[in-house]
């Protein structure tokens, strides 16, 4: 990896490189491309998030520093330093993008750059590209024209009336009806577009009939009575695909795809032909116990809680007398209360749901967002039961927006979007169980019986197949 890189700075060629879950879970993979990026006569931009550069500014410069007996400044800032610079700059993914998105100027042409965590990179982009009206752009509207202070107060008036009557959801996030759509046409229809503020330029901007609709969204605060509008393109790739051509740049990630060239990820990132690697598991250290029993309800049926419940408790218990942690990945999120209930009635303190102040041998109930961003600073689980497939909900109105838009340009929304966005969350998860070489169980009957099945199983190799529940399991695991 360390002379992909320093090939990639040498002759300008970008790469991307997959390093494998458990590598990305742990951070090894960091100390390479360090060390092409400190022996490099010439400037290096680094994009990493915050608690990345932390690490990276403690622990592997200054070691890496001492042992390649190597001087070179090391930067962290929101631009170039310019002049003649020959360091290194760290620097936050929000401020890079916005930088290369903008094309504000805060970072030279043809710098080489190194984007560690691209995994995230959709959300980042996504984040950078959305704009939002918040309830102070509506106050700022209003003091922009005080000749339409009336007709912009009654627009905000039917836009809150409308998306509060949206039903409930557990994202609290609602896609912007046809009538809501009106009630903003009418309103930017008597505005002055060229005078308007920034962030309602911006959203105007978004907002205009294209041949590829953006997503339109509403969240909403129902305890302070308040709505934000927000705004995003559905496709990013022409959006990117100039800052890719901009100066070499080093993509690194843990599993964005399956397959080592990742043209699904590179078709929506708007990455061309670039050097691609990846890194396989190791069979020795890595491989997992993989439990998929073949007799369990569908989950949408009614009989699947029930079945599922069952399982669970028959898999806590027999790992009772195993010491290290437990985790119970529960997506749902009513079933999630419901399990936490029921396994502390029977195992007490030990179980906690979505807490990180965990017994030696606790119990962990939570959701994949709070695992992901918790689970490097928990223990590595001895066994992890999954409940379902990490797979997007269409409850979800962002799903929902972003899979209408696939069927609407008759692609398969499914292959191109949900199944790969579920194996790069299961493969992340279930990193740290690799550690231990613990056991998963996987409780959705689905990967038995649907054909992308097959594909699900291939992306958790390394693997070891269990069939059936052995009361020796455990105990087995420890001896190993």
């Amino acid at each position: 990896m360390a002379r992909l890189v320093a090939r990639a700075l040498r002759l300008g060629r970008s790469a991307l490189i997959q390093v494998g879950a458990v590598c990305g879970y742990q951070g090894r993979y960091r100390t390479s491309f360090i060390a092409s990026a400190l022996m490099w006569q010439s400037g290096v931009v680094i994009v990493a998030p915050e608690v990345i550069q932390n690490r990276l500014l403690k622990v592997e410069i200054p070691r890496l520093q001492q042992w390649l007996r190597v001087d070179k400044p090391i930067r962290t800032g929101d631009a170039w330093v310019g002049g003649d610079f020959q360091g290194i700059l760290l620097t936050t993914p929000e401020v890079w993008l916005n930088a290369q998105l903008t094309q504000n100027g805060a970072f030279r042409v043809g710098i080489p750059t190194i984007i560690d965590g691209i995994d995230d990179l959709e959300d980042w982009v996504r984040a950078s590209l959305t704009v939002t009206l918040s309830p102070n752009c509506w106050d700022s509207l209003a003091l922009a024209y005080p000749f339409h202070e009336s007709v912009i107060r009654n627009a905000r008036v039917e836009l809150t009336h409308n998306i509060f009557k949206h039903p409930a959801n557990p994202y609290e996030c609602y896609a912007v009806s046809d009538l809501e759509i009106e009630i903003l046409q009418r309103l930017y229809s008597v505005l002055d577009i060229p005078t308007l503020p920034d962030t309602w330029k911006k959203f105007y901007s978004n907002f205009q009939p294209q041949s590829e609709s953006p997503l339109l969204w509403a969240t909403i605060n129902r305890t302070y009575g308040t709505f934000y509008l927000h705004t995003c393109p559905v496709k990013f790739g022409q959006i990117l695909a100039p800052i890719w051509q901009r100066q070499p740049i080093v993509l690194i990630g843990s599993a964005v795809e399956t397959e080592t060239e990742a043209p699904l990820f590179r078709e929506r990132m708007g990455v061309g032909e670039v050097t691609c690697l990846k890194f396989s598991g190791d069979n020795q250290t890595e491989a997992i116990q993989l439990y998929v029993p073949y007799n369990l309800p569908l989950p949408n049926t009614p009989e699947y809680q029930a079945a599922f419940i069952h399982k669970t408790r028959t898999l806590v218990c027999l790992s009772a007398t195993a010491p290290g942690l437990t985790v119970i990945l529960v997506g749902d999120v009513p079933l999630k209360a419901q399990v936490g209930t029921i396994l502390a009635s029977e195992f007490g303190s030990r179980v906690q749901v979505e807490k990180t102040c965990l017994d030696e041998n606790g119990i962990l109930v939570t959701g994949w967002e709070f695992w992901r961003e918790h689970q490097s600073v928990l223990p590595s689980p001895t066994l992890m039961i999954i409940a379902t497939l990490p797979l997007p909900s269409l409850e979800n109105p962002l799903v929902s927006l972003r899979v209408s838009y696939y069927k609407r340009t008759h692609q398969d929304w499914f292959r191109l979007y949900l199944l790969p966005t579920a194996l790069n969350e299961l493969q992340r998860a279930i990193a740290p169980v690799r550690e231990n070489q613990g056991v998963v169980a996987l409780l959705d009957s689905r990967v038995v019986n649907r054909s992308y099945g097959a594909q699900i199983l291939n992306s958790l190799s390394p693997l070891s197949r269990i069939n059936y529940l052995d009361p020796n399991l455990f105990n087995s695991t420890n001896n190993d």
